[in-house]
């Protein structure tokens, strides 16, 4: 008994203050990797510390360019009365922990026994990669959190028959969660793979699905047909005059941010936020406008700054983990790695766009008379577009990177308006609302809602199937893009003769 209670207490400890906690745990395969490939302890120790301290900057960048944002969100709330629902990932966790006892009579650390089985449902589909085709480790704790929670909700939502046998409900949660985890961020390694030029990593966000539709239509509509067509990047563009200024990233981002958030904040107005204690009275109003539309150019360089950090003792270390434990494997990060690969410019170019599209569709929920108003959040609003841009604009340049993420921007608030709506999260004020949730899920969620263990059984063979359609397409290089990147460009070169 007392060895028992000592391993349970050292579960314990390691899920609340690891696998929870996105940087310790990227930590900690890095720590894995380096000891696996039997490096110096001081090498080792050097390299986990550089992996935390990385993600740890990259959460201030994250974390900044958030809280941010959320002041001027509460304000649009407020200021106009809206009732609604936000679409952000910490909104749509709040949501189900305080809903899911009143709707369900399930407790919330239920959520985190499911995020536990999944990732070991994950962890199995990778290690059996030669029969899966599955080669992605989903490393991004705090997603997984926020993805268990509003899985747990949108499943026992679509199979209410489940709620009275934990057992099946959460193998059931835990198979589905599992694969999406894996499925998901295995998709994103040909695009991340190419945009990177063999980095070493895929992405294990919100909008994985996402990613990889950006990659094949921006390529497809928008792309170079084989040498045929000229493509004009954003950095290709040939700006006139001090229009050259938005070259530069941060200069860029700062002109944007400025001109946009100065229009919101002074339809706003100050005396919102001098009622709700942001500002004194004595405040200049327009400074202040000016000082936080700076400031996202200040989280945004952050936000890079952790990703140089930490990536390369990643994806260094996993060469470990993937020779002893994963052969054939690479980690799935955050997205907002990628953003310092590719055209830097490319990432405001496609948040401003996703921007656009969320407030049209905003406005069409509202004149529509829509039972569900969305209010839209920084997160899915910046980290899908952003990322979609980035691929997009690489694959099939400036148009791409516009109309691609736009479109986004009008899914992501029409598909969380119904999902969130239909199941009942909306009743709460939030809802995940990132691009996969408002797609691939709430898909999901209708085949299983009247197909019940048949919708269960055609969801899961969906997403077993489709690395297994990705490997058919291309079985010689499938492996060789995560095992040696540089003979994978040879052999695509070959391929094209």
């Amino acid at each position: 008994m007392a060895v028992l209670n000592v391993l349970n207490a050292i579960w314990t400890f390691f899920a609340t203050y690891v696998l929870q906690k996105a940087p310790y745990m990227v930590g900690f395969l890095t720590l894995l990797g380096y000891c696996l490939m039997g490096k110096k302890w001081y090498d080792t120790l050097a390299g986990t510390l550089k992996a935390i301290i990385g993600m740890l900057i990259l959460n201030v960048g994250s974390g900044g360019l958030t809280s941010n944002f959320r002041p001027i969100l509460a304000g649009l709330k407020d200021r106009f009365n809206l009732t609604a629902c936000v679409i952000d990932p910490y909104y749509g966790q709040n949501a189900v922990t305080a809903g899911v006892e009143e709707v369900f009579g399930k407790g919330f650390s239920q959520a985190m026994t499911l995020l536990l089985i999944a990732f070991i449902v994950n962890i199995l589909l990778v290690r059996f990669n030669k029969i899966t085709k599955c080669r992605t480790l989903f490393t991004t704790g705090h997603v997984q959190v926020q993805q268990a929670a509003t899985a747990y909700w949108l499943i026992m939502f679509a199979l209410p028959g489940l709620l009275s046998n934990n057992t099946a409900l959460m193998i059931v949660m835990a198979v589905i969660l599992g694969a999406y985890w894996a499925v998901g961020s295995n998709l994103t390694v040909k695009p991340m793979q190419e945009l990177t030029e063999g980095a070493g990593f895929a992405i294990a966000h919100q909008q994985m699905f996402g990613i990889r539709l950006s990659y094949i239509v921006a390529d497809k509509l928008f792309g170079d047909k084989g040498g045929k067509r000229k493509i004009k990047k954003v950095g290709d563009m040939e700006m006139p005059g001090f229009f050259s200024i938005f070259n530069e990233n941060m200069v860029c981002t700062a002109i944007l941010m400025t001109a946009f958030f100065g229009i919101i904040l002074a339809v706003i107005g100050k005396p919102y936020f001098v009622e709700t204690q942001v500002l004194t009275e004595s405040t200049n109003y327009v400074w202040w406008c000016f000082d936080k539309s700076l400031n996202f150019a200040v989280y945004l360089a952050i936000l890079q700054l952790g990703v140089r950090t930490f990536v390369t003792e990643l994806t260094a270390s996993f060469q470990g983990i993937a020779d002893k434990l994963l052969p054939s494997s690479i980690p799935g990060v955050d997205c907002a790695v990628c953003y310092g690969f590719g055209d830097s410019n490319a990432v405001t170019f496609g948040f401003l766009a996703g921007l656009v599209g969320q407030i049209i569709a905003i406005i069409i929920l509202i004149v529509a008379g829509s039972p569900t108003i969305i209010i839209c959040g920084f997160v899915p609003v910046f980290f899908d577009n952003a990322t979609m841009g980035l691929v997009a604009n690489e694959k099939g340049g400036l148009k791409a990177c516009l109309i691609i993420p736009f479109c986004s921007g009008l899914i992501q608030v029409f598909g969380a308006a119904f999902i969130a709506g239909w199941v009942g999260l909306a009743n709460y004020g939030g809802y995940l609302g990132m691009f996969d949730w408002d797609t691939v899920w709430p898909l999901f969620t209708v085949l299983m809602r009247y197909l019940g263990y048949f919708g269960v059984a055609i969801v899961v063979i969906i997403l077993l199937a489709l690395p297994q359609i990705e490997y058919m397409m291309d079985p010689e290089g499938y492996f060789l893009i995560t095992e040696d990147y540089d003979a994978y460009v040879e052999h695509v070169a070959k391929r094209k003769k």
